[in-house]
């Protein structure tokens, strides 16, 4: 993985002690709260409902056992215990005291983080494949180019103050597990006739107020025009992006009132122009820059281990069935850890838990982690032998829940409970869910099955792309829950459908098992998915299960 040169320590480093003498600023009342909110904001420090929040990049996902561990140490000293993992890939801390807060970016940068980006309207944190350089169906590590967009966008002259903020995803494989057709930009690694690696270019997705699936803008751009061409889309939305109302403003919108192919004329046009201004040192740091993402040399070994766990222990083989993703090498497997044990807030973790996942990599995972923007943790390269001891420690420590992919491994905002903006609470409905379905014995039955839950009409639990979505708003002074249906977040992505009125906070959870038990009557055979079967069927028999009463109403 990528690690800080001598210029990037300089620059955290420098950013750091601005922003130290801006806190003390603000503490002895030199600046008002109105005006320390942008440069705040710029070192990704919030003021959420009860405290400051600080939100710190995660870049692409990727983390080392000694960042790990830094952030457990973090969380112990400066916060109360514990952090929580989003679905941009980052990690929030919720409780930190504004004059610790310069401390806590000193230490981040101590390990090669910081929180730079992470708010703002411009280009937040990178994402990418939760699996990026270990997934068998992966063209190519996107992590390399993921950390060259980094590179480019960070304290870019003219990108700190874009009309909205900016998100970019990237994806190796040609099964996307980044979301990428629902971000401003979303890069899709795929080859041409030749066979030689290039992106498909999306722009124009985003979920929020207005969601809309990303368009194509180019089918195959060549690796060595990519930064020219993402320079000239988001230099035209710099120009065309609107600034006179911040609902209309991302570049989903302008692409929607401009028109994909009259967007498109503008970027070629600028694109043509920056293609021959840039000399090739984009493609120099490129190449330095893979070096540092060499594959792991993996080992050689038996794998008896592995194969007599799954025959002797049915907790073993069933975490192994769900929690196991096929790597690229054969005797190695890619491990998803759940942060989502029943019950449990979604996304958080522990500082023991965090020192747990840091010693797993580090003495069996080739000291790589990947946080999930479906808040989880992976350890990526993890040899077959050393799955049951692996699997012994996250026991023990409450991380085993078998249950990647099914009802209960619920994205989940931090909604009502924390976040200024929210409108409804969001944890306590994803923890209701999940004990229930637990209590009901029926999820692994159920299937593969994504629930996202969003605590305002902002998103953040991604609740347009789930299979069921459920969006939390204030129906005056009620909590009042919304259910679409249908959504997906893949490379078919597709907005969910609205279902009809929403439901109080005491009636979501039986709205959602009628509809889950109408599911498994209506699938034609155990394999076919919620998403199939509400593809083949509609949205017709899902809504009678949801509004029994209407239909009763109607009958009669």
């Amino acid at each position: 993985m990528y690690t800080y040169n001598d210029f990037d320590d300089a620059f955290v480093r420098e950013r750091v002690a601005q922003f130290r003498a801006q806190v003390d600023r603000r503490i002895d009342g030199s600046l008002t709260e109105d005006e320390f909110k942008p440069l705040r904001l710029m070192n990704g420090l919030y003021l959420q409902l009860h405290a400051y929040m600080l939100r710190v990049a995660i870049p692409y996902g990727t983390l080392n056992s000694a960042q790990m561990r830094q952030l457990a140490m973090i969380a112990d000293k400066w916060d109360k215990g514990y952090g929580h993992f989003t679905t941009r890939q980052n990690i929030q801390f919720n409780w930190p005291k504004l004059a610790d807060v310069p401390d806590m970016l000193d230490a981040l940068a101590d390990v090669g983080m910081h929180a730079i980006q992470t708010s703002g309207n411009t280009i937040r944190n990178v994402t990418a494949d939760h699996f990026a350089g270990a997934a068998a169906d992966e063209i190519e590590d996107p992590r390399p180019v993921a950390e060259l967009i980094r590179q480019w966008s960070t304290d870019h002259p003219e990108f700190q103050f874009l009309p909205r903020k900016f998100k970019i995803a990237v994806t190796g494989s040609p099964n996307d597990r980044a979301v990428t057709r629902a971000h401003d930009i979303g890069l899709r690694m795929v080859r041409n006739d030749a066979g030689a690696p290039g992106f498909e270019v999306l722009v124009g997705g985003g979920l929020g107020r207005t969601p809309m699936i990303a368009e194509v803008i180019n089918g195959f751009l060549p690796r060595a025009d990519l930064l020219p061409y993402l320079e000239a889309i988001v230099s035209v939305y710099n120009l065309l992006g609107r600034r006179d109302n911040k609902y209309k403003a991302r570049i989903k919108i302008t692409v929607s009132e401009t028109g994909i192919d009259e967007f498109r004329a503008h970027v070629d046009d600028i694109f043509q122009h920056l293609r021959g201004e840039f000399t090739g040192l984009d493609q120099q740091m490129l190449a330095e820059i893979e070096q540092s993402f060499a594959a792991p040399t993996f080992r050689k070994a038996a794998v008896d281990k592995y194969d007599n766990a799954r025959a002797e222990g049915p907790a073993f083989r069933s975490w192994s069935d769900t929690n196991l993703a096929l790597h690229r090498a054969p005797d190695y497997a890619i491990v998803t850890v759940s942060l989502k044990a029943h019950g449990a807030t979604p996304g958080d973790a522990t500082s023991d838990q965090m020192r747990v996942l840091a010693d797993l990599a580090e003495r069996f995972g080739h000291d790589e982690l990947r946080i999930s923007h479906e808040q989880n943790v992976i350890l990526p390269h993890v040899h077959k032998s050393d799955l049951p001891e692996v699997y012994a420690t996250l026991r023990d420590h409450g991380l085993a829940t078998a249950n990647i992919g099914l009802i209960s491994d619920i994205i989940a905002c931090p909604g009502m409970d924390y976040c200024a903006l929210a409108t409804a609470r969001s944890i306590p409905i994803a923890q209701e869910i999940a004990t229930r379905f637990d209590e009901l014995k029926l999820e692994h039955d159920i299937g593969a099955l994504k629930i996202k839950i969003s605590g305002c009409i902002n998103a953040c639990g991604h609740h347009h792309v789930g299979h069921i979505g459920i969006l939390g708003l204030d129906r005056a002074g009620v909590e009042n829950y919304q259910v679409t249906l249908g959504g997906d977040g893949t490379e078919t992505a597709q907005i969910g459908e609205r279902a009809g009125p929403g439901f109080p906070a005491d009636e979501i959870v039986p709205a959602i098992e009628r509809l889950i038990l109408a599911y498994l009557g209506l699938r034609q055979h155990p394999d076919e998915t919620f998403l199939e079967t509400y593809r083949r069927l509609g949205l017709a028999p899902f809504k009678a299960a949801l509004y029994p009463e209407k239909e009763a109403a109607h009958a009669a």
